[in-house]
């Protein structure tokens, strides 16, 4: 592993950098005067163009990338549980872009600027997402071949795409009347004349009071377990993996969680499980009547939709020059709602990143960081500045003073 070794002796402070030499099978050194000269050289393609990769079955891109697919499906990254089958499709899918640039030294052998040109590559041939993530999937390979002893320093270390734009829209988030508009028309359709209607209803119902009052995401009310009901609120310990093929664990650890519930909602939620849900081997709450979980789209695209217009909750979009009606939201825009109360309620940040299931504190700033700050500006006492002039307690001015 390369370092830089701080020197001090007769000719003053030197930096001597250290790194593996093939010929010799050990260390090079090399001194300079100045730290930057040193880093630079320990970073340089020629400082290492004779150095042999720390471990042989690991020399190039698509190896390095292998392995740390196999890491991640087999034991996990860095401590964490294997990920799902879906993250995995996505993980290769990223790994195929990987491979698909053109790598013109060994993994060994790269250096910052090779990473830098590599995103150059990324932002030219992908959506600026894309190229973000792909980055990030290639940062953690060094990271976990770093820490496995298969290479000797972090390249890719401050390179990354920034995904997001400062312009991007906010989060969008249902008022208490549009929502209160919701549950009304949730019990209206529960109770119509139409069988057929009343039928689905009786399911649709309490997930949608559910949503509201827990703040979970769709694909985590959809298989709710009849054994995480508890006595004032409910486990979140599983999901639908990302694909909708099977029940897996939550998208985090963070996201296992308990939600407290209103008792009404509370309730509502268990007279279903015990009175109407449908037998089924996933010890679901809402299954279909074949027992099995429902899935995000159908729930979207038939519960929710219609739920919407039974409230007037519609907007008119055009879509290929044709001016077609669409709802105002979608479910995941209930989670949002929640969120919204708990920050008007002043609860604690912290407590909020847990309710909302956020694996880190940030997420929970990115997302909710505007209403949080509106919040605060609304309790504090605004006061020009040309007001201010006029009050005694503002001080001496500046400008009169000078």
């Amino acid at each position: 592993m390369s370092d830089i070794r701080k020197r001090v002796g007769r000719k003053g402070t030197t930096y001597q950098v250290r790194y593996p030499n093939k010929s010799s099978k050990g260390y090079a050194y090399k001194t300079f005067s100045s730290l930057k000269e040193a880093r630079t050289f320990r970073e340089d393609a020629s400082a290492r163009a004779g150095a042999a990769p720390l471990r042989a079955e690991i020399r190039t891109v698509s190896q390095g990338v292998q392995k740390w697919l196999e890491v991640c499906e087999r034991e996990g990254r860095n401590g964490r549980e294997p990920v799902t089958k879906y993250t995995l499709a996505n993980y290769e899918y990223r790994a195929g872009i990987i491979n698909d640039y053109a790598w013109m030294k060994e993994l060994h052998e790269l250096t910052k600027p090779d990473v830098i040109q590599f995103r150059s590559w990324l932002l030219e041939h992908h959506s600026r997402d894309v190229a973000n993530k792909v980055l990030t999937s290639f940062h953690s390979m060094v990271k976990e071949l770093v820490g496995r002893g298969a290479l000797a320093f972090d390249m890719a270390e401050g390179v990354t795409v920034t995904a997001s734009s400062r312009y991007d829209e906010p989060v969008v988030i249902p008022t208490e009347r549009e929502i209160q508009q919701l549950l009304a028309a949730a019990d209206r359709l529960a109770s119509s004349p139409n069988l057929t209607i009343q039928k689905a209803w009786k399911r649709y119902r309490p997930m949608l009071y559910l949503a509201v009052d827990s703040g979970m995401r769709p694909q985590e009310y959809l298989v709710l377990a009849r054994s995480s009901i508890m006595e004032n609120g409910i486990e979140v310990d599983r999901a639908l993996d990302g694909g909708g093929t099977e029940i897996s664990v939550t998208k985090t650890r963070a996201g296992r969680r308990f939600i407290n519930l209103s008792s009404d909602t509370l309730e509502m939620v268990r007279h279903y499980a015990d009175n109407h849900a449908a037998k089924n081997s996933h010890d679901l709450v809402f299954p279909t009547s074949t027992g099995q979980w429902q899935s995000v789209r159908n729930w979207r695209n038939r519960g929710f939709a219609s739920v919407c217009e039974e409230a007037g909750l519609m907007v008119k979009v055009t879509e290929e020059g044709e001016t077609v009606e669409r709802p105002k939201y979608k479910p995941y825009d209930l989670r949002h709602f929640y969120a919204s109360m708990l920050i008007d309620q002043r609860v604690n940040l912290k407590r909020i990143q847990t309710l909302m299931g956020h694996r880190n504190i940030q997420t929970t700033l990115n997302v909710y960081g505007h209403l949080i700050e509106r919040a605060e500006a609304a309790q504090e006492s605004r006061v020009s500045v040309l007001s201010c002039m006029q009050l005694e307690s503002c001080g001496t001015s500046v400008a009169s003073a000078a």
